[in-house]
């Protein structure tokens, strides 16, 4: 391998065609220089330049090194900034994970803001189930994830993002719509669509403990992976679900309306969470930026959006 000292050698004497005057330029005396000529002619086994007691020229292998020098110089000098950008923060690829943020407004404004304030980040979007993410977190697949809560390692890290409440959404000709807020327990006997357990339980055992707060277990009929689905079964009169607020924020449905509930129980217990975790052991400045610009952005929303509360999993 040939060292940069020596390829830098080489080009100031390329360009000078003169050891003396490259020499000066190195600020090094011209014998040492000479020297490390040499012994750049003896690693390549070719002659670079031809010499007299008169003038210094190129050879033609001498001219076409001279070329893959400055080329080589020029990738290594943005390699290395590169590598600095990427060490301050600036520059490199971070991949998050989420469930779907069509709803988020407040997320997806933070997200803007990121890709706008740096643009030679990589940011890549992986939508995907809630117990996915999780996995994606500990093989390295995903640096950051937004998702349900639900139980996670302690090697990880979680900060409440988002908090909404709970609303039930029944057909539109439901007798119960139009009646204000709804006592839960009313609807023991009717059928209810779910999201699936398996894809997101932090999720599903929060609104079987909800149901069980008010005296009955959810007769499920019906499940679907993602939420807008349900709305459409619901809409269909395949059963009624419990939703997050969003839902009626951003599905227009003439055919289902969302009511609200009264507290049952713990208040706690008729609020979702939308929450941001990581891995504890990821190092890269970039996620800590990317933690420090998602919180910033959230302190600036009202109520409605990001009550931001630690809480390191157990």
């Amino acid at each position: 391998m040939v060292e940069t000292r020596l390829l830098k050698q080489f080009i100031a004497v390329a360009e000078e065609l003169h050891f003396h005057r490259a020499a000066a330029r190195l600020n090094m005396a011209q014998p040492p220089l000479s020297q490390a000529i040499a012994r750049l002619e003896d690693r390549l086994g070719f002659q670079l330049f031809i010499r007299s007691k008169r003038e210094v020229a190129l050879t033609l292998a001498g001219s076409a090194f001279l070329e893959t020098a400055y080329t080589t110089l020029h990738h290594l000098e943005t390699g290395i900034q590169r590598a600095r950008d990427v060490a301050g923060g600036v520059a490199g690829r971070l991949t998050v994970t989420t469930v779907s943020l069509a709803y988020y407004e407040p997320v997806l404004d933070a997200l803007r803001q990121f890709r706008k304030s740096l643009p030679n980040v990589e940011l890549v979007i992986q939508e995907m189930p809630s117990s996915h993410q999780v996995k994606a977190l500990m093989t390295g697949n995903s640096d950051v994830a937004f998702m349900r809560h639900m139980p996670i390692p302690n090697s990880m890290r979680s900060r409440k993002v988002l908090e909404e409440s709970i609303l039930l959404a029944l057909p539109i000709d439901h007798p119960s719509v139009n009646k204000g807020s709804l006592d839960l327990s009313d609807f023991a006997q009717e059928d209810f669509v779910f999201t699936p357990q398996a894809l997101g339980p932090g999720y599903y055992h929060q609104l079987m403990s909800l149901c069980e707060t008010a005296g009955f277990y959810p007769r499920i009929k019906q499940e679907a992976a993602q939420l807008h689905t349900l709305v459409g079964l619901v809409a269909s009169g395949f059963g009624i679900a419990l939703l997050p607020e969003c839902m009626a924020n951003a599905v227009l449905n003439h055919k289902v309306a969302f009511c609200p509930l009264r507290p049952i129980g713990d208040d706690s217990d008729a609020v979702l969470g939308l929450y941001m975790n990581w891995h504890h052991d990821n190092a890269s400045p970039l996620l800590t930026k990317f933690i420090g610009m998602i919180e910033t952005h959230c302190e600036r929303h009202s109520a409605q959006a990001c009550q931001l509360d630690w809480t390191d999993s157990t």
